[in-house]
């Protein structure tokens, strides 16, 4: 069956496609197919901040936030916590 797809062109630097090649070597995969690996990953990765980001937005939309103040409590909590299961560890 033919490949079926566009053709994009990239300019890579040297050192990534000679990394590419060696890869593409070792796991017997063309260019190719690391190409459209890498660029499906970085896309669903890509489009999950997005949705991430929109539920954030909503969420301050919706009043829900919490203050810096609170923020600052949550950290120094969690410190002392660490702190105190350190201290427990080294008992």
């Amino acid at each position: 069956m033919a490949d079926v797809g566009r053709v994009v062109t990239a300019k890579l630097p040297d050192d990534l496609v000679s990394l590419m090649d060696e890869v593409a070597d070792r796991i017997d995969r063309s260019k190719s197919w690391i190409v459209r690996q890498a660029i499906t990953e970085w896309l669903a990765e890509e489009q999950r901040r997005y949705e991430l980001t929109l539920e954030a937005l909503r969420d301050v939309d919706e009043g829900r936030t919490i203050s810096h103040e609170e923020v600052l409590g949550m950290v120094s909590d969690r410190k002392r916590k660490q702190r105190e299961t350190r201290a427990r560890s080294a008992a």
